[in-house]
């Protein structure tokens, strides 16, 4: 299957508007784990026949790291610049893998003037579900067991709590609940700016405590020898990273898989992107 991928420069030159603009994100462009969360969107995008743009090189941080880290004036000039790009290709709704950059975009560029409809993936692959533009012919209860991480800005953060749960549902995995879950949710460690700096001296690290949680709900302990049917689902690069390593951490990457959403359902969609 071949991907399009074209620029808000290109549909623009056309004198044409795409349907959405997808904001790839720093994670989504630079990181190599969260490219393959990047890849899988854009394939399923393609395969509903979705008109999409991004920005490319004219695409910046969103702001989101700067802001959390404390500096305001970092944060302010970084948006400011976006929502002049923004502006100019007339962009109304914004697509992002990235609860990050979702709840910036969403929620603190209108206090710059930059008011768009923002939407995470997830909302908008159950849209391209409901719609019927994405349609799934085999949703019989999977195999593999299933537990969900609510990420902060996108569950506690923006309340979007059932979309994602109702996506596994659709597309025939049956979930089991850790403990602390919906606003009861607890952080993978990675918000706040957190992702880039050591951690305070304490009894345990954030994402090991969160990932031993997840691992004890799917059953899986120090012992456990399986073929990778335990998987630790997620809708953020960010909760992806720390979660990964917080399975590496218990000797558990042979046998516990850390996914993101699009993942799954390019999974049951059988896309291939190994050449992509």
């Amino acid at each position: 299957m071949n991907i399009r991928v074209k620029t808000m420069a290109e549909w623009f030159s056309e004198n044409k508007e795409p349907e959405i603009l997808f904001w790839v994100g720093s994670a989504g462009s630079f990181d190599d784990r969260a490219k393959k969360i990047t890849r899988s969107f854009v394939k399923i995008m393609n395969l509903a026949n979705v008109d999409f743009g991004v920005l490319g090189e004219e695409e910046s941080a969103s702001g989101d790291v700067a802001k959390r880290a404390g500096n305001e004036f970092l944060f302010q000039m970084q948006a400011l610049m976006n929502i002049q790009t923004l502006d100019n290709y007339r962009v109304k709704r914004i697509v992002t893998t990235c609860p990050h950059d979702y709840n910036t975009l969403k929620n603190e560029y209108k206090d710059l003037g930059g008011s768009y409809e923002v939407l995470h993936h997830t909302e908008f692959i159950y849209e391209l579900i409901n719609n019927s533009r994405l349609v799934f012919t085999n949703n019989n209860t999977k195999e593999s067991s299933i537990t969900y991480h609510d990420p902060c800005y996108l569950g506690r953060g923006n309340e979007v709590y059932d979309i994602p749960r109702k996506l596994l549902k659709k597309v025939g995995y049956k979930l089991t609940e850790m403990p602390r879950t919906r606003n009861k949710s607890f952080c993978c460690g990675a918000g706040g700016a957190q992702m880039f700096k050591e951690p305070e001296k304490g009894n345990e690290d954030i994402n090991i405590n969160r990932t031993t949680e997840a691992l004890k709900t799917l059953n899986v302990d120090d012992k456990f020898q399986g073929s990778k049917n335990k998987v630790i689902v997620t809708a953020c690069p960010f909760c992806n990273t720390m979660m990964t390593d917080g399975v590496k951490n218990k000797n558990q990457e042979h046998n516990v898989r850390v996914l993101d959403i699009v993942e799954i359902i390019s999974e049951v969609k059988e896309i291939n992107l190994d050449n992509v």
